[in-house]
């Protein structure tokens, strides 16, 4: 398959692993911020290709895993009205809340449904016009633009039995929170290539300025992985500090002009509390102005909902790249996909489900995947 075959090649991956051993010299450790990738390294064992001075993190670039324990509950509590249809991406309904998720408010009988896009929210509100239709606005920039056309179509359409419960956050920020943090040591970033194909890479400019430290951004496959590898180790090995794009067949520095224009049209920038992190400034979408009568929050007054995380889940840490999965006290006894502490090891992307599903034992029999 073009763009997939030939990022999976055995021989390119030993020759770029060849061009990492030649090149570093120093000890570095680089974050992935996209949990996409952190499934791809710990799927192919790319860790175990690496040189031993060289560290990687894995970040918070799982939109399930940073969305607060206190939205998962706001979530339950809408979608327990009788009156509701909540519509959700299907990694969202097993996020556990301070007492309940979604699938089991499905379980006892509210009408809690799985949509591929949000797009199909609007279809449900469509035809059942006598019920309020919530559709639970997950993720990063990737997602954005499609959410907002949702709203978009909505207000075309004349619904005013649609809303969305928006949880969006953004990524430069939370590099910029990482970067500021007291025992952040992080000397490289390989950044997100979805979220870099809308909003492109300028806003990443600054960063590296400001912080001396290389961001590349980088697809999923192994190749792209280690072809970011290489390029972030070659910048630290020499003092650069810039943004690079080995995502180039994808992004570029501009991104998509007509996805953020519509972002712009239907969000404004706040600042949003991520699941074990805490709150970062001006790191979040909600709905803008003109578009408020879609806000979900507003609509059901599930605003000032507080909550704490379990205190044996350490998912903050985790996705500070303070601490690995396997370093969670809870990890593969308290907490495991089928009974969750922590989104982390409920998503598809989460850093805790990537470490259970593709342990130490399960590396290299799964390097002999690489084709």
């Amino acid at each position: 398959m073009k763009f997939v075959d030939e990022y999976r090649n055995h021989k390119a991956v030993k020759a770029l692993t060849r061009q990492i051993f030649s090149e570093v010299k120093n000890s570095w450790t680089i974050m992935e911020i996209c949990g996409g990738q952190t499934h791809s390294i710990l799927k192919y064992g790319i860790e175990e290709l690496l040189p031993k001075n060289i560290t990687l993190l894995h970040g918070p670039g799982c939109p399930v895993c940073v969305t607060p324990l206190e939205q998962i509950d706001k979530a339950v509590v809408i979608a327990s009205r009788s009156n509701v249809i909540f519509t959700s991406f299907g990694d969202m309904l097993r996020v556990p809340g301070s007492e309940n998720d979604l699938l089991s408010v499905k379980a006892s009988g509210g009408d809690v449904r799985m949509v591929y896009s949000p797009l199909d929210a609007v279809k449900i509100a469509e035809e059942n016009l006598n019920k309020k239709v919530v559709f639970f606005a997950v993720g990063f920039e990737t997602t954005a633009p499609v959410n907002a056309m949702s709203v978009i179509e909505a207000k075309r359409r004349k619904l005013k039995n649609f809303s969305i419960l928006c949880s969006h956050v953004l990524v430069p920020p939370a590099i910029q929170a990482l970067l500021s943090s007291d025992d952040c040591n992080i000397q490289g970033f390989l950044a997100a290539g979805h979220v870099c194909t809308v909003m492109g890479y300028e806003e990443y400019i600054p960063l590296t300025q400001k912080f001396r430290t290389p961001i590349v951004v980088t697809g999923f496959e192994p190749v792209d992985i280690l072809q970011g590898i290489f390029k972030c180790v070659k910048q630290l090995e020499i003092g650069k500090c810039e943004v690079e794009n080995q995502y180039n067949r994808v992004v570029t520095k501009e991104g998509n002009i007509s996805a953020k224009k519509i972002i712009r049209e239907v969000f404004r920038v706040v600042d949003r509390k991520w699941r074990g992190i805490g709150t970062i400034p001006c790191s979040g979408f909600a709905l803008s102005d003109a578009y408020t009568e879609f806000d979900a929050e507003k609509i059901f007054d599930v605003g000032n909902l507080i909550q704490n995380e379990s205190s044996l889940c350490i998912a903050g840490e985790v996705l500070k790249g303070i601490k690995k999965p396997f370093q969670c006290s809870a990890f593969g006894k308290e907490c495991k996909p089928e009974s969750p502490l922590g989104a982390p090891m409920v998503s598809t992307e989460g850093a805790c489900a990537a470490y259970f599903h593709y342990g130490k034992n399960k590396i290299m029999e799964t390097n002999l995947s690489l084709n």
